[in-house]
């Protein structure tokens, strides 16, 4: 049985934006939230959830995700302005 995927954006009041994959969201999402991960975005304090999408199967959330980074940043501002134009966190709409 294949295991599902998603790709999230998060930031912080500045934005700066990070962009990760996982197979649980509302997992990762609350260990960013609560500093439980080491790096990037415990040390810049990136804390709201501000996009994501979820893929059938989490090869094609990976390679999604490598699409997004590979994006500038003024095309990643667009793409979460798509959902979450007021750029307010979206995890508890996740639980």
């Amino acid at each position: 049985m294949e295991k599902g995927g998603a790709i999230y954006i998060m930031g912080n009041k500045k934005p700066v934006l990070y962009i990760g994959v996982t197979s649980n969201l509302r997992k990762r999402i609350y260990e960013h939230k609560n500093k439980m991960v080491d790096g990037f975005t415990k040390e810049y304090n990136i804390d709201k959830l501000l996009y994501f999408e979820v893929f059938d199967d989490i090869e094609s959330a990976i390679m999604r995700e490598k699409q997004l980074k590979n994006w500038r940043r003024e095309w990643k501002i667009d793409l979460i302005k798509t959902m979450n134009p007021e750029f307010k966190d979206l995890y508890d709409g996740i639980l």
